[in-house]
């Protein structure tokens, strides 16, 4: 497990000094994928380097599995930090070294025969798929593949963690869609806890766990991501939902009125958000077969996580007063949240 309390870091810049990170309190399980979501400034980037010390909290203390790694120095530090892998935006291969080398580089620092070594690599390349690609170099590859080879690079030491830092952000949405895949698999096949540092939410969605989201260096909200997609909390958050759920063409709709969806500037539009088993059963029809209270669809949108199903619909609503009030406490108390948008 990975214990954050209340982590500060400063920076000077031209003189004046920056809270990057703000009391940042934060646990993350043994095993499960955590990720951290922010747009540019937030403070992510800099909280995931004071996991392993890259960046020196100001005050705070860092514990991997409950050891107290904060004041670690010279080979106490390098020690901890061969159990914690790290990957980045752009790569960081060494442009002069094959795919085979690049992978090496951390191997030479351990006690591995030259056999031994090879042996790794050849286990590694067959992990993320390019065992065909040993004796390439990083210019031969594709933007999907050298993400593959510092995904190999980092797991050379048979790290507990691997810290993801926007690791998806310059590929394409199909190959970030591999990427994601494979840190799956990496993390059902090897147990390890993966901690990813995104401003993406479809990347949350797809492949975390839990989620915390930082603004300003700190964090406004957390919690499983089944919860905080269909609850969210934070403005900020219910922004990167919207964002992600193409909520601002719904709302774009609504105002359009009865140009293109027929819906009169009287009818009641309500927001609904259902979990679980509520998104199989006839929520619409039967609000028509019970009230005599027609729903019209305007909006939809289905997730898929790996607990359940979180499902959103916008719906123009028409019938007598008495039988929407009474259809809405029906659908509230089949747990579903409604909220009222006019």
């Amino acid at each position: 497990m990975i214990k954050l309390e209340h982590i500060t870091k400063t920076f000077e810049l031209n003189g004046k000094k920056i809270q990057a990170v703000k009391d940042v309190s934060l646990e993350i399980q043994s095993g499960e994928i955590f990720g951290i979501i922010g747009f540019s400034g937030a403070g992510k980037s800099t909280l995931v380097r004071c996991i392993n010390l890259l960046e020196q909290p100001d005050s705070g203390k860092v514990l991997i599995a409950e050891e107290d790694i904060t004041g670690y120095t010279g080979q106490a530090l390098r020690k901890i930090r061969q159990k914690i892998g790290m990957i980045f935006q752009h790569f960081n291969l060494m442009p002069s070294r094959t795919v085979f080398e690049n992978i090496e580089l951390p191997l030479k620092l351990t006690q591995l025969t030259a056999s031994e070594r090879k042996q790794k690599i050849e286990e590694l390349l067959q992990l993320v798929g390019l065992s065909d690609k040993a004796q390439s170099y990083p210019s031969q590859l594709s933007g999907g593949q050298k993400q593959r080879v510092a995904i190999a690079r980092a797991l050379a030491n048979d790290p507990k963690v691997l810290l993801c830092d926007e690791a998806t952000s310059a590929l394409d949405p199909q190959t970030t869609h591999s990427i994601l895949q494979l840190l799956k698999e990496v993390n059902e096949r090897l147990g390890l806890t993966i901690v990813i540092i995104t401003h993406q939410m479809e990347v949350i969605k797809e492949i975390c766990d839990r989620v915390a989201v930082m603004q300003n260096g700190a964090v406004v909200e957390q919690g499983n991501i089944v919860d905080v997609f269909s609850d969210p909390q934070a403005p900020i958050t219910k922004d990167f939902i919207e964002a992600a759920d193409n909520f601002e063409a719904f709302s774009a709709l609504i105002k359009m009125n009865g140009a293109i969806t027929g819906i009169s500037h009287e009818q009641p539009i309500w927001f609904l958000t259902y979990r679980g088993v509520v998104a199989g059963e006839p929520l619409m029809s039967e609000l028509y077969r019970l009230f005599k209270v027609k729903a019209n669809i305007i909006y939809g949108n289905i997730d898929y996580f790996k607990e359940c199903i979180v499902g959103k619909l916008g719906v123009a609503i028409e019938g007598e007063d008495a039988q929407i009030k009474a259809a809405k406490a029906f659908l509230i108390e089949k747990q579903v949240r409604v909220e009222v948008l006019r």
